[in-house]
């Protein structure tokens, strides 16, 4: 980590002096890198995090006392840890703006404890201990230049020394040396997708100035060096711990009339260094000069010689301006057309070329024929059919033009005002991350980053300029034109660029309903990506599509061509919207323009082009609740249900997609089957070729399966059956909801059989071993439902499906962790010879005692359920009871969640009944938060309770403390509950406490 924060990181000073880091994206990747590492930490390593630091991390937080709670002891704005060393010092200490932590579990916790500020406190730490690891495991292990000798030095000292932390210390330096690699890995990475320079290209202009250099008065360069005749694989003459820098090579340039220069190439450009140290090998690499693009560039600015004999040379070192070349490309235009006048048009250029004309240049006059750019056939322009129908549509409305005098007209016409151009490169670049899939909205944060435009005269083809004329001035042929190739990724872009969404937001205001078609049309192509859609919603765009939705009722017979006409309108604007959809605040302005009433009656169109955008939007929208909830209450899930009997597979595929999200709510579910919705869904199971309509249904199976009802119609139309073919062979968007929809079926004994006749456990215990999330989440709890069945609990033991999933309670995702634990409790429950079968998973039982230190209530509530299952068996309790599992279990015992607080409870009570555990439970204060769980209204919370007090008070010092702590008048309250288990169980504890008080009172008067 030391040599990756020193080479790799980007600080705001050179060398090692104090400094921050900068914010940049390399920074972020490996400050989150770093964050992962420390989170997972106490879970993958729990022996190394308890590890005391030889020194504590110290900065100060921007975190308040109050985010800490169970763990830690509060008094006043001062927060220490209950985990303490040897030396009872906290191993977390926070006083007034200042923490210090001293183990990677307590480093591990502050991160989870951080939140959304982890990001803020990982940076605050670096740069407030610049060699972390000197802190944790002493100065001999700090970060050295050149080769790192501290392992060597570590195995000798192991030798030597008797001391027992030092084999842990060695495990630390490993993981912190694998993180090290694995960070410079990451950051060659990063600095590799970023590269503007390349080692060919700098190769390639270095040759290219040695061909022109050397002695006589008309050389361009005196001489021109490597100062390392070495080059690497890559390309690269810098040492490899530059490279993570992103440098490339150094050259020392002897110019005619300037002192030597020393010089940089990186991938992000050419700058001066601070030249040779007093030894040979010996380079300051600190810049000393702006960056440049490039060598030449970086000369010219530094030799008025070597300009003045790069124009004397025969070879144009020099392009011609970019925009030059676009003037030649120029097709000629309609001044009439243009609406401008022509004295304007001269200035503009005679300003253009005045200001760009060089004497370096040497223009050469154009014979040849001129054609459009051959750069467009890199954006899928050339020779398709888009551009074919651009043609088609271009030479009718020149066919429909009138006659322009030839005095009129003029060639040759730049783009009028200031124009800003995008590197294609970095168009390139946000293409990937403006892109996103169709079916996902984009977040919040993402949506509102501001417009980034990049300016400079960058080789764009004449075509870009054209796509400006079609924006600018618009009418129905150039719409037609700009419908038609907004198809592609690139021309959107360039639409947006030049103000075209803006332009047809306007249009869509126009009484001219081809134009609002036309408009609307354009705007659904462009707008598939965020700034698009900002846009669209930003200027208005949104309220006047809804506009367009509001036609005459679809099913009315004997339509007029007009009303047939406002019905193309409002297919138009739906469609417009659903690709606006995308956005979350623009789902939030189509509520607000009144859109929901509107789609609810264009979903009763009985005609599939329409209803396609309808469902669509509606699909995209339904991942917020207040658009679930209109769905229910316009009652459209009626409509959705009659459109999955249909012939077009889209329209089913979204039409499920929608009851997908909506069904979490149970009136829905209700209303899916009422209206009949359940057949098509279980008959569309079989359409297994069409993947995205097969991840749609068997969703929206999944979501409906939660109502036992609907379970016992899928299984009178076999649906359960075909899921279980569904098991092998599918995508995993498809097995997280087929496997779902199983575990949701599981919870019927009926259908658990069913399962096993046909042979679904094999596949679901296969899919233990997979990582997808959701999917483990799912199959775990599937497994699980179904090991409550002997029979199928043979099976799935047979298929060592209970090691899977105890190798599970390593996942470093807390969903699965818990998942997991859930499913484990069935296993150990009806497996033969439980007991045996636990001891037989190599450290099984410290790995889940362990995880009582998680921080997630599910995990917590899960792991003491499954030690409840544990602790019936005695060796195993005498095995947990040596992992520490007394101490973990108190810790939790002041908590307020009422799942945690009954199995928490249950497994006190189990725990009680090995050794002195009772007195342990006593000694570590578990017994008075235990009384007030008495208070809670779960009646599970209750009996779990009663019992654990039960077993609490046979030691006479728990008794005492349960009746300072009132138990006895709850518990009376009790004995007469209609639960018989409690009753038994709150006498007994009350009867303990009578007994005792009676044997204090004779010992005291005889």
């Amino acid at each position: 980590m030391g040599v990756a924060l020193t080479r790799a990181a980007q600080w705001t000073s050179a060398g090692s002096g104090t400094g921050t880091l900068e914010i940049t994206p390399l920074n972020e990747s490996l400050l989150n890198d770093i964050i992962k590492f420390a989170e997972s930490f106490s879970s993958r390593h729990p022996q190394e995090a308890a590890f005391v630091f030889r020194e504590p991390l110290e900065w100060k937080t921007q975190l308040d006392y109050s985010v800490f709670e169970l763990g830690y002891e509060i008094s006043g704005t001062t927060v220490q840890s209950e985990e303490r060393d040897k030396d009872d010092q906290p191993l977390l200490l926070l006083t007034a703006s200042t923490i210090r932590v001293r183990s990677f579990g307590q480093l591990s916790r502050l991160l989870h404890v951080a939140m959304e500020k982890k990001l803020k406190e990982a940076q605050a730490c670096l740069e407030a201990n610049r060699d972390p690891i000197v802190k944790i495991l002493g100065p001999g292990y700090g970060t050295i230049e050149g080769e790192d000798m501290s392992m060597l030095r570590l195995l000798d000292r192991m030798k030597k020394d008797d001391d027992p932390d030092t084999e842990i210390k060695m495990k630390i330096s490993l993981l912190l040396q694998q993180l090290d690699m694995q960070l410079l890995n990451s950051s060659l990475k990063h600095i590799s997708q970023e590269v503007r320079l390349s080692p060919a290209a700098v190769k390639n202009e270095v040759d290219l100035l040695k061909h022109f250099s050397g002695e006589g008065e008309d050389t361009v360069l005196e001489s021109l060096e490597y100062t390392s005749d070495y080059e690497f694989s890559n390309g690269c003459r810098a040492p490899p711990w530059r490279q993570v820098h992103g440098e490339i090579c150094y050259l020392t340039v002897k110019p005619h009339d300037t002192n030597p220069l020393y010089i940089t190439c990186s991938t992000a450009g050419v700058f001066l260094n601070g030249g040779r140290g007093k030894e040979k090998d010996d380079i300051d690499y600190e810049r000393k000069s702006d960056i440049c693009k490039d060598l030449i560039t970086l000369l010219r600015e530094r030799s008025p010689k070597f300009v003045e004999n790069m124009a004397k040379q025969d070879y144009t070192f020099f392009e011609e301006p970019t925009y030059e070349k676009h003037y030649h490309h120029m097709e000629i235009v309609d001044a009439e057309d243009l609406g401008q006048s022509q004295k304007f048009y001269d200035n503009s250029e005679k300003n253009v070329f005045e200001k760009t004309k060089s004497p370096l240049v040497k223009s050469k006059p154009i014979d040849k024929k001129l054609e459009p750019s051959l750069k467009w056939k890199n954006v899928g322009l050339a020779g398709s059919q888009d551009d074919k129908a651009a043609n088609k549509v271009i030479k009718e409305e020149k066919e429909n033009r009138p006659i322009v005098p030839e005095s009129k007209k003029k060639a040759n016409i730049l783009p009028p005002g200031p124009i800003k151009r995008q590197s294609v490169s970095k168009r390139k670049v946000s293409e990937k991350s403006d892109e996103i899939s169709e079916s996902s909205s984009e977040s919040e944060e993402d949506e509102e980053q501001p417009e980034r435009h990049q300016e400079g005269n960058t080789d764009l083809p004449s075509e870009y300029w054209q796509i400006q004329k079609l924006v600018k001035y618009i009418k129905i042929g150039s719409l037609k034109i700009l419908k038609e190739i907004s198809q592609n990724s690139q021309i959107r872009r360039t639409i947006a660029d030049f103000g075209g969404l803006q332009i047809m937001v306007k249009i869509l205001d126009s009484p001219d309903k081809d134009l609002k078609c036309l408009a609307a049309e354009t705007i659904a192509n462009v707008a598939r990506f965020k700034r698009a859609r900002r846009t669209v919603r930003q200027h208005g765009g949104i309220k006047r599509l809804v506009g367009l939705l509001d036609c005459v009722p679809l099913g009315s017979a004997n339509l007029t061509p007009h009303q047939e006409k406002d019905i193309e309108v409002a297919r138009c604007g739906a469609l417009a919207l659903w690709s606006c959809s995308k956005s979350t605040k623009n789902k939030e302005a189509i509520r607000r323009a009144g859109g929901i009433p509107l789609l609810a009656r264009l979903l009763k169109s009985p005609h599939a082009n329409m209803l396609t955008p309808v469902v669509g939007t509606l699909q995209e929208c339904a991942s917020e609740p207040s658009y679930r909830l209109a769905i229910k209450t316009e009652r459209m899930i009626e409509n959705l249900v009659k459109n999955l009997s249909g012939e077009n597979e889209e329209l089913q595929m979204h039409c499920a997609s929608a009851i997908f999200k909506c069904a979490e709510d149970e009136e829905t579910r209700d209303l899916v089957r009422h209206h009949g919705g359940l057949q098509p869904l279980a008959t569309l199971l079989s359409n297994s070729e069409n993947k995205e309509l097969l991840a749609a249904v068997t969703g929206a199976i999944w979501k409906c399966a939660i109502s036992r009802e609907n379970v016992t119609k899928f299984r009178e139309y076999k649906a359960i059956e075909t899921l279980v073919v569904l098991l092998t062979d599918q995508p995993e968007e498809v097995l997280v909801n087929v496997v779902g929809a199983l575990g949701e079926c599981c919870q019927e004994p009926a259908n658990r059989a069913i399962i096993r006749k046909c042979g679904g456990i094999p596949p679901l215990v296969n899919l233990l071993t997979g990582t997808n999330k959701a999917l483990l989440v799912n199959v775990t709890k599937a497994v699980g439902a179904c090991a409550t069945e002997p029979e199928n609990m043979m099976i799935i033991d047979r298929l060592d499906g209970v090691r899977l999933l105890w190798s599970l309670l390593k996942n470093p995702h807390p969903d699965v962790q818990a998942s997991a634990a859930w499913a484990i409790c069935p296993c150990i429950e009806n497996a033969k010879d439980a007991g045996e079968m636990v001891r037989s998973f190599v450290g099984g039982l410290e790995l889940i005692v362990n995880l009582l230190k998680s921080e997630n209530k599910e995990v917590l509530a899960s792991v003491c359920a499954a030690i409840t299952n544990i602790a019936k068996d005695e060796e195993n309790l005498a095995v947990i009871t040596d992992h520490g599992v007394v101490p973990l279990l108190s810790k939790l015992a002041n908590t307020n969640n009422d799942k945690l607080r009954h199995h928490l409870a249950e497994a006190i009570s189990r725990c009680c009944m090995w050794g002195s555990n009772r007195i342990a439970f006593g000694e570590t204060k578990a017994v008075a938060p235990l009384v007030r769980y008495l208070k809670s209204n779960d009646t599970s919370v209750h009996r779990a309770t009663a019992q654990a007090l039960y077993q609490l008070s046979e030691d006479p010092n728990n008794c005492i403390t349960m009746h300072e702590n009132g138990v006895v008048k709850l518990l009376l309250g009790m004995v007469g509950s209609t639960d018989e288990t409690l009753q038994e169980a709150a006498a007994g504890c009350i009867a303990n406490i009578r007994r005792l008080a009676l044997a204090t009172e004779k010992a005291k008067y005889g």
